[in-house]
């Protein structure tokens, strides 16, 4: 059963701290106890469903009180073609049951990323340690972040970047894996947060100049910051491998109680040439298993 996270506030840092401090415990059993307020359901075999054009995926840590194993089982039913942002703790249990890990978590952190020349060093060294591990295990591309602004202006942040990222193409090009910087919303969930607008991130991409970095387009995050998600996407589709859901406000399911028309945006990206995933990145408000449902169908395009 799919645990029903406790409130709408949890944050994506708060609760990757969680799953990287429980991983420890094991893969398939170091999560967090359901409370007993949580909202459970018990999966209910059903037959799969319709295969649509997008291949849809959904985030580990909004579902962070599941145990892996169980996520898994669920993706598999509700016709996920795998999970997201898994750390390398658990990166080998969604092709026990059919499926893949999406998506890798950073090895880096969003408030400390390429946009400071004073953390290249480090992060490059990292990266060339966990690149060739992801790659060992199927793992294709993994999320970047850009750090905080802390006043740097926007010109030196995407110079700096560029010149932190280029240094790690040629390993992830040997290796076939794709870094993905996310962009992230500073209004509301990531105060300080530099790649905050779709045009400032392509224009990472386009200095970086490699097939080995594209970006994630975070549908909510983006939403909160400048709208226009389809004219935006149809401007910048070259340089998008990953998208992101959640509804708009508050981050929760993606239902008629919320802003954007999924449905609309689905059926758009299916219409063109993408065909990376579909990842939804929700905190469910009620059971998860629903919601879960739900997103599937209402994106099943």
């Amino acid at each position: 059963m799919l645990r029903r996270e406790t409130d709408s506030n949890v944050s994506r840092r708060d609760a990757l701290t969680t799953l990287g401090a429980t991983a420890m415990a094991g893969a398939l059993h170091g999560v967090i106890p359901s409370s007993t307020s949580a909202m459970s359901a018990p999966i209910i075999a059903s037959p799969a469903p319709t295969a649509g054009r997008l291949r849809q995926s959904v985030a580990r840590w909004c579902f962070s009180r599941t145990p892996i194993a169980e996520l898994c089982t669920t993706a598999k039913q509700v016709g996920l073609v795998g999970i997201d942002l898994l750390g390398p703790e658990e990166w080998n249990v969604p092709k026990q049951f059919g499926l893949e890990c999406t998506m890798g978590n950073s090895f880096g952190t969003i408030p400390v990323g390429f946009n400071r020349p004073a953390n290249h060093d480090k992060l490059v060294a990292d990266g060339e340690a966990y690149i060739p591990k992801a790659a060992a295990a199927g793992v294709t591309k993994v999320v970047v972040f850009s750090g905080n602004r802390d006043g740097m202006s926007d010109g030196e942040g995407i110079a700096n970047c560029i010149a932190g990222l280029k240094r790690l193409m040629p390993t992830a090009q040997q290796h076939g894996v794709v870094l993905c910087m996310e962009m992230l919303n500073s209004k509301v969930d990531h105060k300080d947060y530099h790649a905050d607008h779709t045009a400032w991130a392509v224009e990472v991409a386009k200095g970086v100049n490699s097939p080995s970095f594209r970006l994630l387009y975070d549908i909510y995050h983006m939403q909160v910051m400048e709208g226009d998600v389809m004219a935006t996407i149809k401007a910048n589709l070259p340089w998008i491998a990953h998208f992101h859901t959640a509804g708009v406000p508050g981050r929760n399911e993606i239902d008629g109680a919320q802003e954007l028309n999924y449905r609309g945006i689905a059926q758009y990206i299916a219409g063109t040439s993408y065909t990376g995933v579909f990842a939804h990145e929700f905190i469910p408000t009620r059971d998860g298993v629903a919601s879960l449902t739900d997103a599937v169908a209402l994106c099943t395009v």
